[in-house]
């Protein structure tokens, strides 16, 4: 047990053996808990997580790595942290991994990018445990490498295609039909869609010329982006036209406020002369002047299925290659409604 201090001492800080007898366990136990094992019951493995918040236990990192194969760390490697589609995934993915006793180390591609440094090769050098990727990734060729050294998953993207890494996307043809369906309920006819980049960008773009010619509706597709500005710039163009579309599918939330921000200049008001959908339900469409109908990808759930997929791998690398579709849900707020009546 505990000893209190003697007078003028620091206290001691709370150890491994302290942690075991507080939760009733082995020491080996906490041991397996701390390297974020699998094979630990979810009743044994919350006893010792209580056990090391009540004791305020922190595990010593550099004796951890001496005397351990695993690190304690896995890395995560973002497209582009001012995307706020991340937001979400990203607490779903710490809420998973910080459970098993690991930590996510954080590296923004595009910054790295931009300052001439190697995202992947930095993370590597860190002696992580795995890695994910969240997001589309220009670094493919470090991916490939890296694949051969530490487990990989891919969060939210499906590319670069890596043999044995995991994928854990949202079901996005879904998604994307959804989004139409709601649009053609409502009577629009002419729904342009702002296509996005790459396999994600292709499977929304399937998803919503599906439900247009299932209404014997003709598909009106753009290249839209996934910024604002591009989002912008293809609506304004759309909406210029001799005859304009009544509604905008985007590819994302942020294309979604960029083809608002254009329809504002034309003068045109949401939802009466124009109707807007995005894709991430990311909190920019819950703002309440914005309030854009908008694509849940569960991406909370996306990043917990991740952090799942990691630590397996990092127990077993031989794992068949998974994919795991998050189900998409619309959520409806104020940028949808009927067509004008001129339509």
């Amino acid at each position: 047990m505990n000893q209190p201090p003697a007078p003028g001492h620091p206290p001691r800080r709370p150890t491994i053996r302290d942690v075991a007898e507080r939760a009733g366990v082995s020491k080996s136990l906490v041991s397996l808990v701390l390297g974020g094992s699998s094979n630990v019951s979810s009743d044994r493995r919350r006893a010792v997580l209580d056990a090391m918040a009540e004791l305020g236990y922190r595990p010593n990192q550099l004796a951890r790595g001496l005397s351990s194969p695993h690190s304690g760390t896995i890395g995560v490697l973002l497209n582009d942290l001012r995307n706020p589609w991340f937001v979400e995934l990203l607490e779903g993915l710490s809420a998973t991994l910080h459970a098993a006793g690991v930590s996510p180390v954080l590296v923004d591609s595009y910054t790295d990018n931009r300052v001439g440094r190697r995202s992947v090769e930095t993370l590597l050098e860190q002696r992580i445990d795995g890695l994910v990727v969240v997001g589309t990734t220009s670094e493919e060729a470090a991916l490939e490498t890296a694949i051969a050294t530490v487990p990989v998953v891919l969060a939210g993207t499906r590319e670069p295609a890596l043999p044995g890494a995991d994928i854990v996307v949202d079901d996005d043809e879904s998604g994307a039909r959804q989004a139409a369906e709601h649009l053609i309920a409502l009577g629009h006819r002419r729904i342009a869609h702002l296509q996005g980049p790459g396999e994600i960008g292709r499977l929304r773009r399937a998803g919503y010329e599906a439900a247009m010619r299932d209404s014997g509706l003709d598909p009106w597709v753009v290249a839209g982006g996934m910024s604002e500005e591009s989002g912008y710039e293809a609506a304004r163009r759309l909406l210029a036209g001799p005859q304009r579309p009544t509604a905008i599918f985007a590819f994302n939330d942020l294309a979604c406020i960029g083809a608002l921000s254009a329809a504002a200049d034309q003068g045109l008001t949401v939802p009466g002369d124009l109707s807007l959908v995005g894709y991430d339900n990311t909190y920019l469409a819950r703002i309440r002047h914005l309030s854009l109908t908008s694509v849940d990808n569960g991406n909370f759930a996306v990043g917990l299925q991740a952090g799942r997929y990691i630590l397996e791998r990092r127990e077993t690398r031989d794992l068949p290659q998974r994919l795991h579709l998050v189900p998409t849900q619309l959520v409806v707020r104020g940028s949808t409604g009927h067509p004008p009546d001129s339509a």
